[in-house]
C-alpha cells in the first residue's frame, strides 16, 4: 500500500504546492526521489504523474512531484527558480532530517529534465532525466523558418513527424522564453547552467524524437569537456519522454540503486 498526501503547499506566495508518495515501509532511512513532470514548461502538473509516483513509492523512495510556475503566464526563469526553492523548502521541512541532502535524487520528464539538471548542478543529487531538451539558441538559429505551433498539424496541416516535432519544440521554447531573444536562450541551454557539484547523471532518449539526439550529444560533450561523467542510453524510435517511461523505470532505478550503493 502506497500512502498519498496531496495539496502540500511548499510556496505559499505562488500558491505552489507538491504531492507525496510514501512507500509502505517509510524509515528515516528512506531514499527521497524528486519526479519533475514535463509539458513543455506551459502545461501538465502533479496530478498527470500520480501512476509513477505509485510506483516509485512501490520501488522504495519516498516521492516529491511538485508543480511549477507555467508560461505565459510565468516565463524563464520561473519554473527554474521555482524548482531550487521546492528543494529549499524539502531540506528546511519536517519531511526531512538535517543530512538527508545525500538521500536525494531524481528524475525529470522532458522540461522536468532540464529542471532536474539545472537542480543537479547546484545540489549533487543523482539524477536521471527522461528526453530533457538541452539545447536552445542554437536550435532556434537552425530553424529560423520554422512556425511555432502547439498543433502543427491540425493548424499547419503538418504530415511529417519531424515538421510536427520542430513546430512545437519552437512553440514551447518561445513560449516559456518570452523571447526569440538570443541572450535570454543562451541562458535557458542547459550548458549554461552551474554544474560544479554535478555527480551522477543518466540521459534517456529515443533516437528518433522531439528532443533532437545530436543536441543531447553536443551536450555530452560539453560536460566531458569538464570532465563531468553521464550516461547515455538511446533506445529506438520516436517516443518521447513519458511515452517510454513505463518501459523504462527498472533501468532508471537501477541507475538510481547504484548510486546510493556508492555513496555509503
Amino acid at each position: 500500500m502506497v500512502v498519498i498526501k496531496n495539496n502540500i503547499t511548499y510556496d505559499s506566495e505562488k500558491k505552489l504546492k507538491t504531492d507525496i508518495y510514501y512507500p509502505n515501509d517509510t524509515t528515516s532511512a528512506t531514499k527521497i526521489l524528486i519526479f519533475w513532470h514535463g509539458g513543455g514548461w506551459f502545461r501538465g502538473s502533479k496530478d498527470d504523474a500520480k501512476k509513477v509516483g505509485i510506483n516509485l513509492a512501490n520501488a522504495g523512495f519516498m516521492t516529491f512531484i511538485p508543480d511549477y510556475s507555467l508560461a505565459p503566464e510565468h516565463v524563464f526563469p520561473e519554473a527554474h527558480n521555482d524548482a531550487v526553492h521546492f528543494v529549499k523548502w524539502l531540506l528546511n521541512s519536517n519531511y526531512t532530517d538535517k543530512d538527508d541532502q545525500k538521500n536525494i535524487v531524481q528524475i525529470g520528464a522532458s522540461v522536468g529534465g532540464t529542471l532536474a539538471l539545472y537542480v543537479a548542478g547546484k545540489y549533487g543529487f543523482p539524477t536521471v532525466t527522461w528526453s530533457a531538451p538541452v539545447e536552445f539558441s542554437k536550435w532556434m538559429k537552425n530553424h529560423e523558418n520554422v512556425k511555432p505551433s502547439y498543433e502543427g498539424a491540425k493548424e499547419f496541416g503538418l504530415t511529417d513527424l519531424h515538421d510536427i516535432n520542430n513546430s512545437f519544440y519552437k512553440y514551447f521554447t518561445l513560449t516559456y522564453a518570452g523571447t526569440a531573444d538570443q541572450k535570454v536562450l543562451k541562458k535557458l541551454d542547459a550548458d549554461s547552467y552551474d554544474y560544479s557539484h554535478l555527480k551522477e547523471l543518466m540521459m534517456i532518449n529515443s533516437a528518433d524524437e522531439l528532443n533532437p539526439l545530436p543536441n543531447v550529444l553536443n551536450f555530452i560533450q560539453f560536460l566531458a569537456d569538464q570532465n563531468l561523467g553521464v550516461e547515455l542510453l538511446v533506445i529506438k524510435g520516436h517516443r518521447h519522454a513519458m511515452a517510454y517511461a513505463s518501459d523504462y523505470i527498472d533501468e532508471s532505478l537501477d541507475f538510481l540503486y547504484q548510486t546510493i550503493k556508492r555513496q555509503k
